[in-house]
């Protein structure tokens, strides 16, 4: 009676376990919710459900490529400063119209990405090490390119930062489109499939004829697009272009809410509602240390207890 009494509780510790593992950060977006609803004046009113959707945004658009890449067992930690070489470019080229400064920004998260891929592929860099390397240089550049902030005077600069269709920012419509669209790539195609094998074991990948360098390259230029959207809807937000500080520890809010949402370090899956509500946990948690006066020391405190946690639930993840 007293191993069957055993076996009973260990069974529903394990079950316990992977429910926390697979819907944690469902439970502590709600809780949070309801801390808010019930201590925080003004909580609940319409401006300042946008004005959190609106700082989201960004976050949930860098976390869907750190996702991917994770999901390879990679990291892309140049992520903040493809955000800062996106908005020094956006100011740069503005003045030759908005299409070319969107397209010039969008092209420099792509060739970002591409060298980030490419030495991960071919060159048979470490991810950590390859990414690591774009986050300096990439922030150097960005900041050789505008040496200091500049104000960003455009119509329709200011028409996506401010507009709304139905009340609902085009910022946040264009992180849930993406949202979207990447939890499609992942789920429904040959490509996610693919991509999701890589991660799984590589070696295993190679031998089964996928094509690996491919797969890891577009991964890595996804990644850096996605962070050059971010950095365009940051400077829209802010009508101004900071290469100084755009950007700065994005990689660790990125990381944390894939980690938090339930991909493991590990590689070999990839839960994209998992991330975006990882990316609202972080944000709600920041919003209410700041809405209860609390100083940004307990913020960073508190967003490096979150990493903790989540790269240990990652490691329990891997164990199974």
């Amino acid at each position: 009676m007293t191993e069957l009494t055993l076996r009973a509780t260990l069974a529903d510790r394990q079950r316990l376990r992977h429910l926390l593992q697979e819907y944690g950060v469902y439970a502590g977006v709600v809780v949070l919710l309801l801390v808010n609803i019930a201590f925080t004046p003004h909580f609940l009113s319409t401006e300042n459900f946008r004005t959190q959707a609106v700082q989201v945004a960004p976050i949930v658009i860098v976390a869907l490529g750190m996702a991917l890449a994770i999901g390879t067992e990679g990291v892309d930690l140049s992520v903040g400063a493809v955000m800062a070489l996106a908005t020094s470019l956006l100011s740069l080229y503005l003045g030759y119209g908005l299409v070319v400064a969107l397209l010039m920004a969008a092209l420099g998260g792509v060739l970002a990405g591409l060298a980030s891929g490419a030495l991960v592929a071919f060159v048979g860099v470490q991810p950590i090490v390859a990414t690591l390397a774009l986050m300096v240089g990439g922030r150097g550049l960005a900041l050789v390119l505008l040496p200091q902030l500049k104000d960003v005077r455009n119509s329709g600069m200011n028409t996506l930062g401010t507009g709304s269709v139905l009340g609902i920012p085009y910022l946040v419509i264009i992180a849930a489109v993406l949202a979207v669209l990447v939890a499609f790539v992942v789920r429904r195609t040959t490509f996610g499939r693919q991509l999701l094998a890589i991660g799984d074991s590589r070696a295993a990948a190679k031998l089964a004829g996928l094509p690996v360098r491919r797969v890891l390259v577009i991964v890595y230029v996804v990644s850096g697009l996605l962070a050059a959207v971010a950095g365009i809807l940051a400077t829209a937000r802010l009508q101004a272009s900071d290469p100084t500080s755009l950007g700065t520890l994005m990689e660790l809010s990125a990381i944390t809410a894939v980690v938090v949402g339930g991909t493991p370090l590990s590689g070999g899956r990839v839960r994209i509602g998992g991330t975006v509500a990882g990316a609202v946990l972080i944000q709600l948690l920041t919003a209410t240390l700041i809405k209860h006066d609390l100083p940004p020391s307990w913020t960073q405190i508190a967003q490096a207890v979150v990493i903790v946690l989540a790269v240990y639930a990652a490691r329990e993840r891997g164990k199974r």
